[in-house]
């Protein structure tokens, strides 16, 4: 079952379930259900899984909406798409990720941040924290349940003012190096009344990066990550997370100039578990809080940055596709804060 949210005529919001070609839109019988976040946490109250809910729910909805109208909806147009899960409240959204995860993340980081005339790793002994990051992954990322594993790498992406739904625009800012890609699957996650964390589904995701500026010095990775990034169009409710195929397109000027090919991703080509991830995020009593939502990027297994001789420009377009959504993920490239070109003064009260 796949869950989209929308903006109709005036402004209202709405929350639907995929249909073929069309959406059922929910919020159109049942107006108390305007989010997504509103109808998982009914559901957490009702003790009901959210697709048994919704399959209560959807005998009794006949308003239905053109996907391909939504799907083509410009932003602030009076029809358009908006992430599939968010807060009302923007510094409730919690955007955060998981790198090092896959083996072809841990080679392009490497290859970022290792010295040319460093003496070649061994198995025994990786010569990066990249590679012995990775390798403690290896390692320990896969517990038997009931053990804690290792803790992967973890970072901290910002809150809802950095997050964009489909067809609205990455920035790139003024003081930015660069931007860069990075097409995964984001796990979907709001947290109940009694603390409790659950997973409402996954999300295609842009993890939207500077990785010019990481490359300066590791130590800039968090810096690097403080940027827009989009989710979306839909929510997969539930949802296998063990064999996935993700692939990203850019095209500049009405010509493709990146092209992924089929990445591999899910637990079977990872190094840490989906259960060990979302331990090590949810053991902070911070992101436990009930009534937050939390959205969190799983890693990539290929960036273009390493291979590609351009930067990014205003204008690019970002197309990120998955098999298992029916819709793909697309973003368009914007300069952005230009006030931030010069330093930021700050005054004295």
């Amino acid at each position: 079952m796949r869950i989209v949210q929308f903006v109709q005529q005036y402004g209202v919001r709405a929350v639907g379930v995929v249909d073929g070609d069309e959406v059922i839109n929910i919020t159109a019988t049942y107006p108390q259900y305007e989010t997504t976040l509103v109808l998982a946490l009914d559901a957490i109250k009702r003790q009901l899984g959210l697709e048994q809910m919704l399959n209560e729910l959807l005998p009794q909805c006949d308003s239905r909406v053109s996907y391909d109208a939504l799907w083509n909806g410009e932003v602030d147009s009076d029809l358009h798409l908006l992430p599939p899960l968010d807060h009302r409240d923007d510094s409730r959204t919690y955007i955060t990720g998981t790198g090092l995860t896959h083996t072809g993340s841990m080679q392009s980081r490497d290859q970022m941040h290792s010295d040319d005339d460093a003496v070649k790793e061994t198995a025994e002994q990786p010569q990066t924290d990249s590679a012995r990051m990775f390798q403690m992954g290896l390692d320990g990322g896969k517990p038997q349940v009931g053990m804690r594993g290792t803790a992967p790498e973890w970072f901290y992406k910002g809150n809802g003012i950095c997050l964009r739904g489909h067809r609205s625009h990455l920035d790139l800012p003024a003081f930015a190096l660069d931007g860069g890609e990075e097409p995964e699957f984001v796990g979907c996650y709001v947290i109940g009344p009694e603390g409790v964390p659950y997973r409402v589904g996954f999300a295609l995701g842009n993890e939207w990066s500077d990785h010019a500026t990481e490359k300066i010095n590791y130590l800039y990775l968090a810096p690097s990550k403080i940027r827009t990034c989009s989710v979306g169009p839909e929510l997969v409710v539930g949802g296998e997370f063990e064999d996935l195929d993700v692939r990203v397109t850019v095209t500049r000027d009405g010509q493709q100039i990146y092209d992924s090919g089929d990445l591999k991703s899910g637990q079977q080509f990872m190094c840490h578990s989906l259960a060990n991830c979302e331990d090590h995020h949810f053991k902070y009593p911070l992101h436990r809080q009930p009534g937050d939502v939390h959205l969190h990027f799983f890693g990539t297994s290929k960036l273009s940055f390493g291979t590609r001789d351009w930067k990014y420009q205003a204008g690019d377009l970002i197309e990120v596709s998955a098999a298992g959504f029916s819709r793909s993920l697309i973003n368009q490239v914007t300069d952005a804060c230009a006030e931030a070109a010069d330093p930021v003064r700050v005054k004295t009260l």
